[in-house]
């Protein structure tokens, strides 16, 4: 049996964190700036978790992760 293929764009945008869980990174930080308040743009900096019922899809994307 070959080896299982990652989806590389999967990759770049999900890590593990050291519990199991699916981090990413948060959408609407790359343009359009001004009109975004400061305390936004400062909460998009920080990373969120993937919500569990689309966990189970993105590590069948990552089978090595």
């Amino acid at each position: 049996m070959p080896k299982m293929k990652t989806k590389r764009s999967a990759a770049k945008r999900f890590r593990l964190t050291g519990t199991g869980k699916i981090r990413r990174y948060k959408a609407f930080k790359s343009h359009i700036l001004t009109k975004k308040t400061r305390k936004r743009k400062r909460n998009l900096r920080k990373p969120g978790l993937v919500a569990p019922e689309d966990a189970k899809r993105i590590r069948r994307l990552l089978p090595y992760a």
